[in-house]
């Protein structure tokens, strides 16, 4: 149940095209003449009938594999009788498929990072839609009008493995002090690793706007010799022991651990600080069924979904459900989760982010040996 996926963090935009202000509501271009969804008019049973009579769903980037999918789009089946296909892809591939076929629509429904849902907010070609849980989403998880909408988040961690590791980390002043190395992956392309240097960053005093203190962080690890860049953050590197300490998501740092020897390997979250991300469903606003999209992110949200996507390791975003206690013992205690922080700064994230390669191989990469 493993759900790596490489997704940026950009910026907030502004919406340009006068679409509905609504509770729960939606636009569906299904001709040349836009006809409109108003779920203001529509009770939670009269969507659940009109997905019932679409009868499918069409997801992309939803595939079984990544966060327990499988339970969820099985659970719908069951429940209400919807058949489910998904085209497995990147954040930014599922943004130009929905732009690129405009009304003729082959998905309905996507999950992309979160900076992906304001992207595709100013490119006009989401459905909004709160749902019945809106407000216990916390306000950073999602849109104002419903365009996107968090459904389960992640966390920057450590996995040590702990037979080559005497001293499991439990904080970025311990990585420091080890004598293993410590694997990044590649910070000038890949948004996990890029997310780490902000991690290690907001633990020494930075934050969006100042990346410094991790660069100085992973010069350092780098001077020391003990900063791995190799492209060993991976079942496969875990399992040749290439990895001895890896900076992963919480949960493919659990999801990784599970496949290869759970007991062998520890995951925390650094006590300094770390940095929160999440995943948000787009309902496309040309979808051909969009009602049968609006229920799919219903049931995401509902206990029942959210603990379908804790089974994959990610953190439920409703914070009021409660976790069977075999689910919730496989996860990362959620004390350790106290000095975590989500990106509020999208803007300042975006101009940093642009800049970090340059100072990654200039301030890091020139001491790794």
């Amino acid at each position: 149940m493993t759900f790596l996926k490489n997704r940026g963090f950009i910026r907030h935009f502004i919406l340009g095209l006068g679409l509905l202000s609504l509770t729960a509501c939606g636009a569906n271009d299904a001709s040349s003449e836009q006809a409109v969804i108003d779920s203001n008019s529509l009770t939670l049973a009269e969507i659940e009938e009109k997905a019932k009579e679409e009868g499918i769903v069409h997801s992309v980037g939803m595939p079984d594999t990544w966060a327990n999918w499988k339970d969820t789009w099985e659970d719908i089946n069951e429940k209400y009788g919807i058949d489910h296909t998904d085209t497995d892809m990147s954040s930014a591939e599922e943004i130009a498929k929905m732009e690129s076929e405009g009304e003729n629509a082959t998905a309905d429904i996507g999950d992309v990072g979160i900076s992906f849902g304001p992207i595709a907010k100013e490119k006009e070609i989401t459905l909004p839609y709160k749902t019945s849980y809106w407000d216990e989403i916390p306000d950073w998880a999602k849109d104002d009008e419903g365009h996107w909408i968090v459904g389960y988040q992640g966390t920057i961690s450590f996995i040590a493995d702990k037979d080559q590791v005497k001293q499991v980390p439990r904080s970025w002043q311990d990585l420091l002090e080890g004598d293993y190395m410590v694997s990044v992956g590649d910070v000038q392309t890949g948004t996990q690793s890029q997310m780490a240097v902000l991690a290690a960053a907001i633990a020494h005093g930075g934050d969006e706007t100042n990346l410094q203190p991790g660069i100085d962080f992973f010069a350092e690890l780098a001077k020391q010799g003990r900063l791995s860049t190799a492209n060993n953050l991976s079942v496969s590197g875990m399992e040749t022991g290439e990895l001895q300490v890896g900076i992963m998501w919480d949960f493919n740092s659990l999801g990784y651990a599970d496949q290869v020897d759970r007991e062998r390997y520890e995951v925390t979250i650094p006590e300094e600080g770390s940095v929160v991300s999440g995943y948000a469903t787009i309902i496309n606003k040309n979808a051909k069924q969009p009602h049968a999209a609006m229920l799919a992110r219903e049931y995401i949200l509902s206990d029942e979904g959210q603990i379908n996507l804790a089974k994959g390791y990610a953190r439920p975003i409703r914070e009021s459900v409660k976790l069977p206690e075999e689910i919730a013992e496989k996860m990362v205690p959620t004390e350790q989760y106290k000095n975590a922080v989500p990106v509020n700064d999208h803007d300042a994230w975006e101009k940093t982010a642009k800049e970090l390669p340059r100072l990654w191989q200039s301030e890091v990469l020139v001491h790794v040996r």
